[in-house]
């Protein structure tokens, strides 16, 4: 199976049309190296649950949710959706993920009627390369058999791009350790002509790269030896309609980062210059004394 009809697949819940005081919904979980659930999917498969109790022209603006605990590849999950409050233009659902009981992620969306106001926007950079001229990352990991390196060049429904070299394999130690970076993205193939999987999709691929300037700052890689790193909560606004299959601009910057935690936001914007939609991140990061040593003191040289 392909990597997008595999994410696609991921998305397509089944209703159980089991009722307590929540919809039921259940979905399978997509294989990744490490064995633990990708935190986009669920968000995703959160979005399309909550969604699936609502009319059309109610669509998701916002979400904020908390990873709980991590995921296991080899389970199925289970949503549950609390129709907490319907209003004149907006609703509000709460989304509990379940394994084996379990809440694995908590997290409430809120969905509003499509609306005219006053608009204005953080206008997208101009001075960075296009995506077509950019390696994709199977070129820049041509010839790399870790099975992680496999999976970032095959198996992901996402073609990113990165603007400044990617941060998978150690940092040049002569580079700038800043704590910023860009990367397109866009799914591999055409998603079907629906705004609610768009959103979804968006909010899955959101997950991939937003702690990276954390790790851009401190000179690290996720191949560093000993790294530990998982997401600890999220957060997203939808702005202005986009479609997942055509290049965003993920522009994304990290402003701490402290007690074995990172905070990182980024701004996506469509390639026509439209800010699309607007991501928060914290996440848990640990690494090696020596590693962690090291990157301080470069760390505060590059300051």
């Amino acid at each position: 199976m392909d990597p997008v009809t595999a994410m696609l697949t991921a998305l397509d819940l089944t209703d159980t049309h089991a009722r307590t005081n929540e919809d039921i919904f259940t979905g399978p979980s997509q294989w990744m190296p490490h064995g633990r659930v990708f935190g986009g999917q669920v968000l995703a498969q959160s979005i399309v649950a909550a969604s699936r109790t609502l009319p059309d022209e109610r669509i998701i603006h916002s979400l904020h949710g908390y990873f709980l605990r991590p995921g296991d590849v080899k389970l199925g999950v289970t949503l549950g959706v609390d129709r907490i409050h319907d209003g004149r233009s907006f609703s509000t659902r709460r989304v509990q993920t379940f394994q084996q009981g379990v809440p694995i992620m908590s997290l409430i969306a809120s969905f509003q009627i499509d609306q005219g106001g006053i608009e204005h926007q953080v206008d997208m950079p101009h001075d960075l390369p296009g995506p077509e001229s950019l390696p994709t990352v199977s070129e820049l990991l041509a010839g790399i058999q870790h099975p992680a390196a496999q999976f970032w060049t095959a198996a992901r429904p996402f073609d990113i791009r990165y603007i400044d070299a990617p941060v998978y394999l150690p940092l040049d130690d002569t580079g700038e350790r800043v704590a910023h970076q860009a990367v397109w993205l866009k799914a591999k193939a055409t998603l079907p002509d629906d705004p609610v999987l768009h959103r979804a999709a968006m909010a899955y691929a959101s997950d991939y790269t937003i702690l990276e300037p954390v790790l851009r700052r401190h000179g690290l890689a996720w191949a560093t030896p000993g790294l530990k790193m998982a997401s600890l909560d999220h957060a997203m606004w939808w702005h202005r309609p986009a479609r997942a299959d055509e290049w965003l601009l993920y522009v994304e910057d990290s402003p701490s980062a402290q007690g074995g935690r990172g905070l990182a936001h980024a701004r996506i914007y469509r390639q026509d210059g439209v800010l699309a939609a607007t991501v928060a991140q914290e996440g848990m990061l640990r690494a090696p004394d020596s590693a962690a040593d090291e990157a301080a003191v470069g760390g505060t040289a590059g300051a």
